[in-house]
């Protein structure tokens, strides 16, 4: 059992000799442990180097290999869920050394990739989706004649996802040859929840059922024939409910559950499913964080790691005030958390609903302190819309926290069943704008460009930690459909004034008044161009609203200025600079726009600073393309004079 993160780069013989499925496949089956032991400690050491999620890798060790060695991969298709239990599966497929650039720029991607490996059969960073991707292969695989096989591997919570049923009824239907690894270690990233996952152990361990039971014993003892059958009444009405019967009643065939921490057996498990037809199911108990004592211990504190910093801390003996250190910065997160407590603590019509992401979203100490009024739903964001739209229709006032990327799961939702409705909903949209080292799948660079479309709807974006707590409060206050989007970790550092006051609906701020150049800034950006506008003497609008917009101070700044500027940390097609254009357009206002935001692309991973840089969306990336299309707008009025 490990129990710290190798700082140095453990000995580890056999892994090194393994770069292939293949070459793994040439082992003997006695060598597996060990290989299984190896693993584990390099993927803590390259992990420590880089961090990124390692608690589900942990747990699927032993079942990566065992995979690996029995199907034929790169022929037979290996699907991932959710992605961050693919690290063991990088390591084996060719890029152990690679593993010291993950979530780096340039380097590997945090999750499955198609175009890294042959072996990533299936881009993923989303949850639920490895039934529906395994089942289309499979089909297409007939189509063309192929006997290759295909295996999903689904867990930490991905099937607590609707997606992964509508997926396997539609298997079961087809009775398509497909294998279902449903690998079960009772978590998410927070603990699991819903009747799927906590049914049994509600039931069967529940003191109540269990003093029927025994009491039932004692009473039926002497009466064989009726103890009998109250024995297999028992049976059966457990079969009833078995997830077995489930998945059989579905149309595959269940096996399990066994231990996914023995490699013999499941490699002897694998190897019968391997050559049965039709739909089946691989039901194997892990444990998240196996083999690293802390993680064992807090799965969820270990569900990712940061980087571990090998100098030791210096350690302070004394502290003068001229060297006291700086209180932390609250995270936007903590924000929204201490909001909804706030709130709280004097409205019991708060409702705050979560999908599965209770500590990203810094909802930890409200679900401690208002259990009651706090839903989780598991990974299910389109429950979580409706859900929301059901309170309100009852007069509640629920606040759905979402990440960005994770809201677009939702938009049909989030259009008929809130929009539509005209229902008073707050969303507290997380992870706005570039995220950093998890990359493309999780940015939230279009929720401007697919909430401004949709009426009724209200769009906020704060520039600093105070502007976010009163537009959460102004969100809570207005009759309707609400959303104030904020991005990953910290703002700028302005103080957060606890008294929490409406803001004008649709009404910005001017934050510096300038010559020839109108600065209009969103959200995260607003700090950003703040010292482009003091080096080129720039008027800087801080919009707030991108909906309802400012129209009156759009078309003030179009009248006083020659260049219109808009800045935003979202898709510049369809985005909030777009909304700008529009109402120019409309005004038969014509001169000089520049929009600045993310490029149609996505944005590969790094550190969000680097990801800024290659959009230009820093300060000195936000004055160079305005300097860039200053100098292309006099040399245009050059060619007009000279003509």
């Amino acid at each position: 059992m490990l129990t710290e993160i190798p700082l140095t780069r453990p000995s580890t013989p056999l892994l090194d000799s393994v770069n292939s499925p293949a070459q793994l496949r040439t082992l003997s089956e006695e060598q597996l442990p060990t290989l299984a032991l190896e693993l584990r400690q390099y993927l803590l050491f390259s992990v420590g180097k880089t961090g990124g999620h390692f608690g589900a890798g942990l747990g699927v060790v032993e079942l990566t290999i065992a995979l690996h060695y029995v199907f034929n991969t790169p022929s037979d298709r290996l699907v991932w869920d959710v992605g961050h239990q693919a690290y063991p599966h990088k390591i084996l497929t060719g890029r152990r050394k690679e593993m010291l650039t993950l979530r780096q720029k340039d380097g590997l991607c945090a999750f499955p990739n198609r175009e890294e490996s042959e072996y990533d059969t299936f881009g993923v960073g989303h949850s639920s989706t490895s039934i529906s991707a395994a089942l289309g292969m499979a089909l297409g695989s007939e189509l063309q004649g192929l006997v290759n096989k295909h295996v999903a591997i689904i867990g930490d919570g991905a099937m607590t996802g609707g997606m992964a049923f509508e997926a396997m009824q539609h298997a079961g239907h087809l009775k398509t040859n497909m294998l279902i690894i449903l690998n079960d270690n009772d978590m998410s990233i927070s603990e699991s929840v819903g009747g799927l996952s906590n049914y049994f152990s509600r039931i069967w361990a529940s003191r109540r059922y269990n003093s029927l039971r025994e009491g039932g014993k004692k009473v039926l003892e002497s009466m064989p024939n009726a103890m009998e059958f109250a024995r297999r009444t028992e049976e059966h009405m457990k079969g009833m409910v078995s997830p077995g019967t489930l998945f059989e009643e579905m149309g595959f065939n269940y096996v399990g559950p066994i231990d996914g921490h023995n490699i013999e057996k499941l490699k002897l498990y694998l190897e019968k499913l391997k050559e049965l037809p039709g739909p089946r199911i691989l039901h194997v108990i892990t444990q998240k964080g196996r083999g690293f004592a802390p993680a064992e211990k807090d799965p969820i504190g270990y569900h990712a790691l940061g980087k571990i910093d090998p100098k030791p801390p210096v350690k302070v003996t004394h502290q003068t005030s001229a060297t006291k250190a700086t209180p932390a910065k609250p995270k936007y997160s903590d924000i929204f958390g201490q909001f909804i407590c706030d709130v709280a603590e004097n409205d019991r019509r708060l409702l705050a609903i979560t999908p599965a992401m209770r500590e990203g979203s810094g909802m930890v100490t409200f679900s401690k302190r208002f259990p009651d009024q706090y839903q989780d739903v598991a990974i299910a964001e389109q429950h979580a819309i409706t859900l929301a739209a059901g309170a309100a229709c009852e007069g509640l006032k629920p606040i759905v926290a979402i990440y960005s990327t994770f809201l677009q799961r939702g938009y049909d939702q989030l259009i008929h069943d809130v929009a539509l409705q005209n229902l008073d909903v707050l969303f507290g949209i997380d992870r706005a704008g570039l995220v950093g080292e998890d990359g493309p799948t999780h940015a939230g660079a279009y929720d401007l460009s697919f909430m401004r479309c949709i009426p009724n709807i209200v769009i906020m974006a704060p520039s600093n930690e105070n502007e976010c707590r009163q537009m959460l409060y102004t969100g809570y206050q207005y009759p309707g459909p609400a959303a104030v989007r904020y991005p990953r970790g910290s703002g700028p550092g302005t103080t957060i004034i606890p008294a929490m006051t409406e803001l004008p609906l649709g009404k910005s701020q001017a934050l510096r008044e300038g010559k020839n150049i109108a600065i209009l800034a969103f959200g995260s950006m607003v700090e950003a161009a703040r010292q482009s506008a003091d080096n080129l003497n720039a008027t800087l609008i801080d919009m707030r609203f991108i909906k309802p917009l400012d129209e009156e101070a759009v078309i003030r700044a179009a009248n006083h200025h020659s260049l219109i500027v808009t800045v935003e940390e979202n898709a510049i097609m369809g985005g909030a600079g777009s909304a700008i254009n529009e109402v120019l357009a409309r005004e038969g206002i014509a001169l000089s726009i520049l929009n600045l935001g993310i490029p149609d692309d996505f944005i590969e991973h790094g550190k969000q600073s680097e990801m800024l840089e290659t959009c230009s969306l820093t300060t000195t990336g936000i004055q160079e393309s305005i300097e860039t299309r200053l100098k292309k707008l006099e040399s245009q009025q050059s060619t007009k004079n000279v003509s």
